[in-house]
């Protein structure tokens, strides 16, 4: 019985996000038949009428990173259009709900088709949900975004993200190489970007590390 009432928790949430982000309703097929065929899935391997019991799962949740979000404020701006669709899509990946918050990004870009930051944040939200892989919607809003605005650090750093998080930290370094030279050399922000850089990457790190002083002076 429980199983059915958080799908139908589930099945709310659903709609009110879709309401929150404006979705156009004549595309509301798409997630209804979604949710439907999640319902029918349940119900036929889920095994409802089973009493409930706890049970031990296993984490799925990717924690959010201070350091990608003070990166992304500082590239595309807070308290702004883009922050609130960030925020939202923040929420659904504390969920545990990638796909809510592909959803978020994706009704974003609907409404601001020329915003680069929304496309960035597309893209790194689709390959999230695509279990970390590039597919070739993600690829296109990362493309898009640099199409955008080719001289800005801010699609080349989430293309890098994606590109580490699926294991190619070559490619992932040099889109990363592409955004630090495109980065303002007085943005304050510099530190937070190399910080997200240096926890994908352990290779960078331990070379970081290893080019540190072994006994640095002391402070005055």
């Amino acid at each position: 019985m429980m199983g059915w009432l958080v799908f139908g928790g589930f099945a709310l949430l659903t709609i009110a996000l879709l309401l929150l982000i404006r979705f156009p309703r004549r595309f509301w097929t798409v997630p209804a038949m979604a949710v439907t065929l999640a319902g029918a899935g349940y119900a036929w391997q889920g095994q409802p009428s089973l009493p409930d019991h706890p049970v031990e799962g296993v984490a799925s949740v990717r924690p959010l990173d201070p350091d990608l979000i003070a990166t992304r404020e500082g590239l595309f701006g807070r308290f702004n259009f883009d922050y609130s669709y960030f925020m939202a899509a923040d929420a659904m990946t504390r969920a545990g709900a990638p796909q809510l918050a592909a959803t978020v990004m994706l009704g974003a870009v609907r409404k601001a088709p020329n915003d680069l930051g929304l496309w960035s944040g597309l893209g790194l939200a689709l390959a999230e949900h695509d279990g970390d892989q590039l597919s070739p919607a993600a690829l296109y809003a990362f493309d898009r975004a640099e199409t955008l605005a080719p001289n800005h650090p801010g699609p080349p750093f989430y293309r890098g993200i994606a590109l580490a998080r699926a294991g190619d930290l070559e490619a992932a370094r040099q889109a990363w190489g592409r955004a630090l030279r495109l980065l303002p050399p007085e943005a304050s922000y510099r530190d937070d970007m190399v910080g997200v850089i240096l926890k994908l990457d352990p290779g960078l790190a331990a070379a970081a590390r290893s080019a540190l002083p072994a006994n640095p002076p002391p402070a005055r």
